[in-house]
């Protein structure tokens, strides 16, 4: 009997946030047991609502919203973009440098689809969000991890970066606040990356979906900023996360630098809008109130009463007192990324082992290897629960992890 195959180009993509383990959920969740789900950075089911004057926005466009819009988005969302980062000082930003699209996810596979030829090298951090290699790999690109720094608050290391680069290297990717780590890159890791880009000849790729998303004395660092004017920049962003309005799937692409150079390349990405027609239309119209000069969207509004703050360094200080557990405490976005002492917990493949914590606590987090990271020895947390849900959660995953001592010294004991 014949069989049908999945495109060979698919053979190297993988996005285990929504993989087998999530597969492993639901079934689970058919049997009738609850499974508490800290693997995606989704706001809404953890009591995170949108601010009631966006969803009135979406409300008032739904007329107009019925018809397509221009393919890189509706005129008003894309002047709110421009006037917003000529605001955040990086000059020259016109209307017509924003497309917008589904979420960042589309543009990046549809950024990507428009720059990559076969063969082709993008530097990737390790970890990252997996959309990135995916999508590299769906356009038959190479993406060349560079390590980020855990012992220097997961900043990346610009020489790791710098010693990767080759001649079919042509674009540098950063994600800054990072999922999924936490970090919020120093102005000078931002600095020395617009630097490697501007030396090399790269384009810079910076996903700041969460730059509003930063605590404590963080601050954010536009990439754009520290490209100026001689490095290509395109900047990614939306309203999932800060502004709470995930399924909106309200994001941005924001070109900047020397624009004259990149018209074949621009031209392309505007070719691919149009063929996906246009993205989705409603979700645009919150995208003018969420940016607006006089908008309230300031730390009080992002994160009320502290709440996300105070979880992360929960959840940090919680995995910290975990004998063989360490945690860098994240200092924006929605994560903790701790790492696991392997040779005390019997880890050998880190899916597995968030798969048997899944089974036994019926707690699902995401396995590290699934952010691409080289060493089964990390997973992801999302931080968004209330504190007490988050402190059940991580007790559940001490709880775990003795149990698997227990059965380590059972097995010393017996022999095995």
């Amino acid at each position: 009997m014949q069989t049908y195959r999945q495109s060979r180009r698919l053979r190297d993509v993988r996005y285990d946030v929504r993989g087998p383990i999530l597969t492993e959920a639901m079934r689970l969740e058919a049997e009738g047991h609850d499974i508490l789900r800290l693997n995606l950075g989704n706001m809404r089911p953890f009591g995170l609502d949108a601010r009631p004057e966006l969803v009135e926005a979406v409300a008032r466009g739904l007329g107009d919203g019925q018809a397509y819009s221009d393919s890189r988005g509706i005129p008003a969302a894309r002047r709110a973009v421009a006037e917003y980062y000529r605001r955040c000082g990086v000059s020259g930003v016109a209307p017509e440098d924003v497309f917008c699209g589904n979420g960042v996810s589309e543009l990046i596979t549809l950024v990507l689809q428009a720059m990559v030829d076969p063969g082709d090298e993008i530097l990737v951090p390790a970890p990252d969000y997996p959309t990135w290699t995916g999508a590299v790999n769906l356009t038959g690109g190479v993406p060349v991890h560079y390590l980020a720094d855990e012992s220097d608050g997961w900043n990346p290391s610009l020489a790791d970066i710098e010693s990767k680069i080759t001649p079919r290297t042509t674009a540098l990717v950063m994600i800054n606040p990072n999922n999924p780590t936490g970090a919020v890159y120093s102005e000078q890791t931002v600095r020395g990356m617009a630097d490697i880009a501007r030396r090399h000849g790269l384009i810079l790729l910076s996903d700041e979906i969460y730059e509003k998303l930063v605590f404590g004395d963080a601050v954010h660092h536009l990439a754009a900023r520290a490209a100026g004017d001689d490095v290509l920049c395109l900047t990614f962003g939306g309203l999932s996360k800060a502004y709470r309005v995930c399924g909106y799937r309200a994001g941005w692409v924001v070109a900047t630098g020397p624009l004259d150079r990149a018209a074949d390349l621009l031209e392309g990405l505007t070719l691919l809008s149009n063929m996906r027609v246009c993205p989705g239309v409603p979700g645009q119209y919150a995208i003018p109130v969420a940016l607006a000069e006089d908008s309230p969207w300031g730390p009080e509004v992002v994160d009320p009463d502290g709440r996300i703050e105070r979880q992360l360094a929960l959840a940090a200080q919680k995995l910290n007192a975990i004998p063989g557990v360490s945690c860098v405490p994240p200092r924006g976005a929605l994560y903790c990324f701790p790492r696991i002492d392997r040779e005390r917990y019997g880890i050998d493949d880190d899916e597995e082992f968030v798969l048997d914590l899944l089974r036994s606590e019926h707690v699902l987090v995401t396995h590290g290897t699934g952010f691409n990271w080289p060493e089964p020895d990390h997973f992801r947390i999302v931080c968004l629960p209330e504190a007490d849900v988050l402190d059940r959660a991580i007790d559940a995953i001490a709880r775990h992890l003795e149990s698997r001592l227990m059965v380590a010294a059972s097995r010393v004991a017996a022999g095995v």
